[in-house]
């Protein structure tokens, strides 16, 4: 249900960064851990699956826009997510 403006303490803008300014160039990442970095948060750090789950819902478009940035390499597994580093 929608919430008045008043019921917020701070707004602030809405803001995507770019991929270069989120990824270093050396490492492929899994999108578990771009969605942890697009937080600001380690990438290793451990999260309960329902706040994983929120910041995979907003990593999952960002990197759909930026997908050009983007190189993806195959997991070595089937039961293991892929990796995406800079392209």
């Amino acid at each position: 249900m929608p919430r008045p403006r008043e019921a917020f303490e701070e707004l602030r803008p809405f803001e995507f960064r770019d991929p270069e300014e989120v990824l270093e160039r050396e490492y492929l990442y899994t999108v578990y851990e771009i969605a942890r970095l697009l937080q600001g948060l380690e990438p290793d750090r451990e999260l309960p699956a329902e706040t994983e789950a929120v910041l995979l819902d907003w990593a999952i478009p960002w990197m759909l826009v930026n997908s050009e940035a983007f190189v993806f390499a195959e997991p070595e597994r089937d039961d293991e997510p892929g990796h995406y580093g800079l392209a």
